[in-house]
């Protein structure tokens, strides 16, 4: 285990599992990081009661499938009218990859909604890792200056993008770690998966960088 982390498993105490507990979908584990916690959730991002969740966004930011049409639809026309503003006023041509923008959360749970573009997977000869390093430090660096303090991320990527899973959930893992030993603004960030499948992938990753 890493110097100065460390990690406690939550459980509902129904099941023999060491740490991983499918009782109406509901599985944690997390980590501390400096004053920080690093949580893994398996759940629904849009139910997620933060300061603010990440959508997997487009470039286009006029929402899609996947967890971005769950996000817009659950938080309700407004978003994507805020949406269009900030494409007339700061990105016209569309946000680039890597880059993340923020909107109410409207009807969600959540206060804020950043949304952030990842990079489709080409085999890993394009630079997708650095890029999907960059949606997660400009998404945690959004966070900071507006004095958010509960961020909830999905795996970014991973979906209709293409990104392998087990590769996308270090640098998902590993670039929250770095940005929170440095940074003491933030009290907590959740990687939230939506598969049992994904949980178990991202709880493995963690299990060995921690």
């Amino acid at each position: 285990m890493a110097s100065g982390s460390t990690s406690s498993v939550l459980h509902c105490g129904r099941c023999s599992h060491k740490y991983i507990c499918f009782l109406k979908s509901v599985a944690v584990m997390e980590f501390k990081v400096g004053k920080a916690v690093l949580q893994l959730t398996c759940g629904d991002i849009t139910e997620i009661e933060a300061d603010a969740i990440v959508n997997a966004a487009n470039s286009s930011l006029m929402g899609g499938g996947g967890v971005d049409g769950a996000i817009h639809r659950a938080g309700g026309p407004k978003i994507l009218e805020e949406c269009k503003r900030i494409r007339e006023t700061e990105w016209p041509d569309g946000l680039p990859t890597g880059k993340a923008v923020i909107t109410s959360g409207r009807n969600l749970k959540a206060k804020h909604v950043i949304h952030a573009v990842g990079p489709v997977w080409h085999g890993g000869f394009q630079g997708e890792a650095e890029l999907l390093k960059q949606v997660y430090r400009n998404s945690l660096k959004l966070a900071v200056a507006r004095g958010l303090k509960v961020v909830a991320f999905p795996s970014i990527s991973t979906g209709a993008y293409g990104y392998p899973i087990e590769a996308a959930s270090i640098i998902a893992i590993n670039t929250t770690k770095a940005f929170l030993e440095n940074e003491d603004s933030l009290e907590r960030v959740i990687h939230v998966l939506f598969s049992e499948r994904d949980f178990r992938i991202y709880v493995g990753t963690a299990s060995s960088i921690f």
